[in-house]
Protein backbone atom coordinates (compact mmCIF):
# COMPACT_ATOMS: atom_id res chain seq x y z
CA UNK A 1 0.00 0.00 0.00
CA UNK A 2 1.53 3.35 -1.00
CA UNK A 3 1.53 6.44 1.18
CA UNK A 4 -1.49 8.03 -0.50
CA UNK A 5 -3.61 4.91 0.03
CA UNK A 6 -2.47 4.62 3.65
CA UNK A 7 -3.45 8.22 4.38
CA UNK A 8 -6.90 7.70 2.92
CA UNK A 9 -7.65 4.79 5.27
CA UNK A 10 -7.13 6.58 8.57
CA UNK A 11 -9.05 9.03 10.71
CA UNK A 12 -10.00 12.64 9.95
CA UNK A 13 -9.14 15.12 12.72
CA UNK A 14 -11.84 17.57 13.78
CA UNK A 15 -11.09 21.25 13.20
CA UNK A 16 -11.57 23.57 16.18
CA UNK A 17 -14.31 26.04 15.09
CA UNK A 18 -12.24 28.88 16.59
CA UNK A 19 -9.46 28.08 14.11
CA UNK A 20 -11.64 27.37 11.09
CA UNK A 21 -10.64 30.50 9.16
CA UNK A 22 -6.92 29.87 9.65
CA UNK A 23 -6.66 26.10 9.81
CA UNK A 24 -7.47 24.31 6.54
CA UNK A 25 -10.13 21.57 6.68
CA UNK A 26 -9.02 18.27 8.15
CA UNK A 27 -5.80 19.64 9.67
CA UNK A 28 -4.56 19.20 13.26
CA UNK A 29 -2.61 22.02 14.89
CA UNK A 30 0.77 21.24 16.47
CA UNK A 31 3.50 23.34 18.08
CA UNK A 32 6.12 20.79 17.06
CA UNK A 33 7.81 20.51 13.68
CA UNK A 34 7.44 16.90 12.47
CA UNK A 35 10.23 15.41 10.36
CA UNK A 36 9.05 13.55 7.26
CA UNK A 37 11.15 12.88 4.19
CA UNK A 38 12.31 10.17 1.82
CA UNK A 39 15.86 8.82 2.13
CA UNK A 40 18.72 9.72 4.45
CA UNK A 41 19.69 13.27 5.35
CA UNK A 42 22.39 14.35 2.87
CA UNK A 43 25.81 15.52 4.04
CA UNK A 44 27.20 18.51 2.17
CA UNK A 45 30.47 20.25 1.46
CA UNK A 46 29.38 23.81 0.77
CA UNK A 47 32.49 24.39 -1.33
CA UNK A 48 31.08 21.87 -3.80
CA UNK A 49 27.35 22.52 -3.36
CA UNK A 50 25.52 24.26 -6.20
CA UNK A 51 22.04 25.13 -7.44
CA UNK A 52 21.23 24.89 -11.15
CA UNK A 53 18.55 26.87 -12.99
CA UNK A 54 17.80 25.36 -16.39
CA UNK A 55 15.19 24.25 -18.92
CA UNK A 56 12.91 26.72 -20.70
CA UNK A 57 14.89 29.85 -19.82
CA UNK A 58 16.88 32.39 -21.79
CA UNK A 59 20.07 31.17 -20.11
CA UNK A 60 21.16 28.46 -17.68
CA UNK A 61 22.75 29.47 -14.38
CA UNK A 62 24.71 27.51 -11.77
CA UNK A 63 25.01 29.18 -8.37
CA UNK A 64 27.18 28.58 -5.33
CA UNK A 65 25.86 28.85 -1.78
CA UNK A 66 27.79 32.12 -1.34
CA UNK A 67 25.97 33.58 -4.35
CA UNK A 68 22.62 32.90 -2.71
CA UNK A 69 23.67 34.25 0.69
CA UNK A 70 24.83 37.48 -0.99
CA UNK A 71 21.39 38.13 -2.50
CA UNK A 72 18.81 40.34 -0.72
CA UNK A 73 17.56 38.46 2.33
CA UNK A 74 13.95 38.35 3.53
CA UNK A 75 12.34 36.96 6.67
CA UNK A 76 8.70 35.89 6.48
CA UNK A 77 6.32 34.47 9.07
CA UNK A 78 3.74 32.04 7.77
CA UNK A 79 1.59 29.02 8.66
CA UNK A 80 2.54 25.70 7.11
CA UNK A 81 0.34 22.69 6.35
CA UNK A 82 1.41 19.10 5.67
CA UNK A 83 -0.64 16.65 3.62
CA UNK A 84 -0.37 14.18 6.54
CA UNK A 85 -2.73 16.52 8.43
CA UNK A 86 -0.50 18.60 10.69
CA UNK A 87 -0.34 22.38 10.60
CA UNK A 88 2.01 24.72 12.45
CA UNK A 89 1.33 28.43 12.88
CA UNK A 90 3.71 31.42 12.80
CA UNK A 91 6.88 29.91 11.34
CA UNK A 92 9.73 32.31 10.65
CA UNK A 93 11.95 31.49 7.68
CA UNK A 94 14.81 33.55 6.25
CA UNK A 95 16.17 33.37 2.74
CA UNK A 96 15.74 34.83 -0.73
CA UNK A 97 12.30 35.53 -2.13
CA UNK A 98 11.89 33.53 -5.32
CA UNK A 99 10.90 36.66 -7.23
CA UNK A 100 14.08 38.40 -6.01
CA UNK A 101 16.08 35.30 -6.89
CA UNK A 102 15.01 35.41 -10.54
CA UNK A 103 15.75 39.12 -10.72
CA UNK A 104 19.19 38.69 -9.14
CA UNK A 105 20.27 35.97 -11.56
CA UNK A 106 18.78 37.76 -14.57
CA UNK A 107 16.86 34.73 -15.85
CA UNK A 108 13.68 35.14 -17.91
CA UNK A 109 11.46 32.03 -17.79
CA UNK A 110 9.87 30.91 -21.05
CA UNK A 111 7.31 28.59 -19.46
CA UNK A 112 4.61 28.66 -16.78
CA UNK A 113 5.67 25.56 -14.85
CA UNK A 114 8.66 24.41 -12.84
CA UNK A 115 10.04 21.04 -11.81
CA UNK A 116 11.99 21.27 -8.57
CA UNK A 117 14.88 18.85 -8.15
CA UNK A 118 16.40 17.76 -4.85
CA UNK A 119 18.91 15.19 -3.72
CA UNK A 120 17.80 11.53 -3.59
CA UNK A 121 16.29 12.19 -7.06
CA UNK A 122 13.28 13.85 -5.46
CA UNK A 123 11.12 16.10 -7.64
CA UNK A 124 8.03 18.25 -7.19
CA UNK A 125 6.10 20.20 -9.79
CA UNK A 126 4.73 23.70 -9.23
CA UNK A 127 3.30 26.56 -11.26
CA UNK A 128 5.51 29.61 -11.70
CA UNK A 129 2.71 31.87 -10.43
CA UNK A 130 2.82 29.99 -7.12
CA UNK A 131 6.56 30.53 -6.81
CA UNK A 132 6.20 34.27 -7.43
CA UNK A 133 3.98 34.90 -4.39
CA UNK A 134 5.46 37.31 -1.83
CA UNK A 135 6.09 34.78 0.95
CA UNK A 136 7.79 32.08 -1.15
CA UNK A 137 11.45 31.70 -0.20
CA UNK A 138 14.58 29.79 -0.95
CA UNK A 139 15.25 29.47 2.76
CA UNK A 140 18.43 28.72 4.68
CA UNK A 141 17.25 29.60 8.23
CA UNK A 142 14.34 28.85 10.54
CA UNK A 143 13.50 30.91 13.64
CA UNK A 144 16.76 32.84 13.28
CA UNK A 145 19.00 29.78 13.14
CA UNK A 146 20.38 27.79 10.17
CA UNK A 147 18.08 24.99 9.08
CA UNK A 148 18.93 21.61 10.55
CA UNK A 149 19.86 18.86 8.12
CA UNK A 150 16.54 17.11 8.79
CA UNK A 151 14.65 20.24 7.77
CA UNK A 152 16.52 20.85 4.54
CA UNK A 153 19.88 22.53 5.22
CA UNK A 154 21.58 24.16 3.43
CA UNK A 155 18.64 25.30 1.28
CA UNK A 156 15.00 24.45 0.95
CA UNK A 157 11.99 25.95 -0.75
CA UNK A 158 9.17 27.33 1.42
CA UNK A 159 5.76 27.65 -0.26
CA UNK A 160 3.35 28.30 2.64
CA UNK A 161 0.11 28.39 0.63
CA UNK A 162 0.50 24.81 -0.67
CA UNK A 163 0.85 21.51 1.18
CA UNK A 164 4.37 21.27 2.51
CA UNK A 165 5.58 18.47 0.24
CA UNK A 166 5.88 21.23 -2.37
CA UNK A 167 8.38 23.02 -0.08
CA UNK A 168 11.26 20.90 -1.31
CA UNK A 169 14.13 20.12 1.06
CA UNK A 170 17.76 19.92 -0.13
CA UNK A 171 16.92 21.70 -3.36
CA UNK A 172 19.56 21.45 -6.10
CA UNK A 173 17.76 22.27 -9.36
CA UNK A 174 15.03 24.55 -10.71
CA UNK A 175 13.89 23.37 -14.13
CA UNK A 176 11.40 25.41 -16.17
CA UNK A 177 9.11 23.07 -18.14
CA UNK A 178 6.38 23.44 -20.77
CA UNK A 179 3.74 21.28 -19.05
CA UNK A 180 2.69 20.79 -15.45
CA UNK A 181 4.17 17.29 -15.24
CA UNK A 182 3.93 15.30 -11.97
CA UNK A 183 6.88 15.06 -9.61
CA UNK A 184 7.74 12.23 -7.19
CA UNK A 185 4.71 12.30 -4.86
CA UNK A 186 2.41 13.45 -7.64
CA UNK A 187 3.28 10.24 -9.50
CA UNK A 188 2.41 8.28 -6.36
CA UNK A 189 -1.18 9.37 -5.79
CA UNK A 190 -0.84 12.94 -4.59
CA UNK A 191 -2.56 15.95 -6.17
CA UNK A 192 -0.89 17.86 -8.97
CA UNK A 193 -1.41 21.25 -7.27
CA UNK A 194 -1.79 20.78 -3.50
CA UNK A 195 -3.94 23.65 -2.18
CA UNK A 196 -4.74 22.85 1.50
CA UNK A 197 -7.86 25.02 1.60
CA UNK A 198 -9.29 23.05 -1.32
CA UNK A 199 -8.09 19.75 0.22
CA UNK A 200 -6.10 18.94 -2.89
CA UNK A 201 -4.38 16.01 -1.22
CA UNK A 202 -4.80 13.16 -3.67
CA UNK A 203 -5.32 12.71 -7.38
CA UNK A 204 -8.91 11.81 -8.27
CA UNK A 205 -10.27 12.06 -4.72
CA UNK A 206 -12.68 14.80 -3.63
CA UNK A 207 -13.08 13.66 -0.01
CA UNK A 208 -9.90 11.88 1.08
CA UNK A 209 -9.39 10.49 4.56
CA UNK A 210 -6.21 11.66 6.30
CA UNK A 211 -3.76 9.95 8.63
CA UNK A 212 -2.22 10.69 12.04
CA UNK A 213 1.09 9.02 11.19
CA UNK A 214 2.97 12.28 11.71
CA UNK A 215 2.21 12.08 15.44
CA UNK A 216 4.59 9.11 15.66
CA UNK A 217 7.43 10.75 13.73
CA UNK A 218 10.49 12.54 15.05
CA UNK A 219 10.28 16.23 15.86
CA UNK A 220 12.85 18.97 15.72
Amino acid sequence: MNKAERIKRTRVPEVDPKLAKRLPPGQALTERFPILHEGDVPVYDLEKWDLKVFGEVDKEVILSYDHIKQMPQTTTTADIHCVTRWSRFDNSFTGVKFSDFLEEIGVSPKSKYVMLHADHDYTANIALEDLLKEDVLLAHSFEGEPLTGKHGWPLRLVVPHLYFWKSVKWIRGIEFIDENKPGFWEQNGFHLNGDPYKEERFSGEDLPIPEDEWERKDFD
